[in-house]
């Protein structure tokens, strides 16, 4: 508490200099940037105005990190490369640009109001507690009550200091309060607004829509290989034997075995078709929802799993997909590379979200880069949702993945 007092003092009294710096500043840069604008020096000086502005401006997020206690973001987007004029262009888009320059005016105000105050009642509340020091010196006769017998006896002075002692916690929670006020306005012109999210949010939704148009390229692939190379292969197979068989009984052959094994190369076609539909969305999630869809893996599962959650929670068809092969991989490398006995899965659900996190009992040290996992962020991240793998040597591993769900 000591500290965080003394750090709002610091930051209420530096508002004061910070302040008329703030705002000296800012009208000689708009003075010169209007006088040059006539000029060929014009956007060169605009720029150079805003560079220096933003210095400023980060030399107040810094400043205000002293008392919030947690750093104020850059809401600055990267200026684009071109011409002259699309570079003032683009800074003149971006709304920090003007927020920067409307703090350093407000400051100035704020500041001379916040750092006025912090300096009259700290040095009335230490004065008081100083009293015995220095109140001998300045003998007053004259002064009226309570102040004559205050400043002008030994006890009236000791009582001072009791009296200032008892005031210098709400003088402590005075100053807090006035730093955190003024930080908190800095913080909400200061820091990202609602453009620069908007524009992280595109970029990220461009980037995550190649990678999904990618990561959707590649399963029509895998879906075209596991086709040619399992059930066609089988079925062309078939197709043979059955003609052998028919060839068989024209001649007067046994054909017998040759149809058996025919329908042995029809049922192994069959069965990788099913796999293959199960891979990519198995129909007991359509059926019977997620919960029924992460038990049958748990009843196939080598290892001994727990599943905890609502039975008849039911999900965005995309969503339950989703968690439902984010579970399927979890569950294959605990059983493969983690020598696990163990795995624990839950289904929580809020207001706002669902989120499925498998733990396992392993030796750790899975790779957060793997490719299998690499393929589950993409279709997580497709969903607008995040994926996050914590896997320390030694273990647990813990594979969490959140997706946006509304109720």
């Amino acid at each position: 508490m000591t500290r965080a007092t003394f750090r709002a003092l610091a930051y209420l009294v530096s508002s004061l200099v910070a302040g008329a710096v703030g705002l000296a500043w800012s009208l000689a840069a708009t003075l010169a940037v209007a006088l040059l604008s006539i000029t060929q020096l014009g956007g060169p000086a605009f720029l150079g105005a805003a560079w220096l502005t933003r210095r400023v401006a980060d030399l107040e997020r810094h400043r205000a990190h002293w008392v919030l206690g947690e750093p104020i973001g850059s809401p600055y987007l990267p200026v684009p490369a071109g011409s002259l004029r699309e570079r003032v262009g683009g800074v003149v888009a971006q709304p920090a640009t003007w927020r920067d320059l409307a703090w350093l005016i407000v400051l100035f105000p704020l500041g001379l109001a916040g750092g006025i105050a912090a300096i009259v009642v700290t040095s009335v509340d230490f004065g008081a507690i100083t009293a015995p020091l220095w109140a001998w010196a300045v003998p007053n006769p004259h002064a009226p009550f309570p102040m004559r017998p205050l400043m002008t006896t030994t006890a009236g002075r000791f009582g001072l200091t009791v009296l200032g002692l008892l005031l210098f916690p709400v003088v402590a929670w005075l100053l807090r309060t006035l730093a955190r006020a003024l930080a908190t306005a800095a913080r909400a012109l200061l820091a990202p607004g609602t453009h620069r999210r908007l524009v992280e949010q595109a970029t990220r939704l461009a980037e995550t829509r190649t990678r999904v148009v990618d990561a959707q390229a590649a399963e029509l692939r895998r879906i075209e290989r596991d086709l040619h190379d399992g059930a066609q292969a089988r079925i062309v197979a078939a197709g043979m034997t059955l003609a052998l068989a028919a060839r068989k009984l024209r001649t007067g052959g046994a054909a017998g075995p040759d149809v058996d094994l025919a329908r042995r190369q029809l049922d192994g076609a069959l069965a990788d078709l099913r796999r293959l539909v199960r891979g990519i969305h198995p129909p007991i999630l359509t059926d019977r929802g997620l919960h029924a869809a992460l038990a049958a893996l748990a009843a196939d599962s080598p290892l001994t799993v727990e599943l905890y959650g609502d039975p008849d929670g039911r999900f965005p068809a995309a969503v339950e997909s989703a968690a439902y092969f984010v579970v399927a991989e979890g569950l294959a490398n605990a059983a493969k590379h983690a020598a696990a006995t163990t795995v624990t899965i839950r289904l929580v659900r809020d207001a706002r979200t669902m989120s499925v996190t498998l733990t396992d009992d392993g030796q750790g040290s899975a790779d957060p880069a793997g490719g299998g996992l690499d393929g589950l962020r993409r279709r997580v991240e497709a969903l607008d949702g995040t994926l996050t793998l914590t896997s320390p040597p030694g273990g647990p591993t813990t594979l969490h993945g959140e997706f946006p769900c509304a109720s």
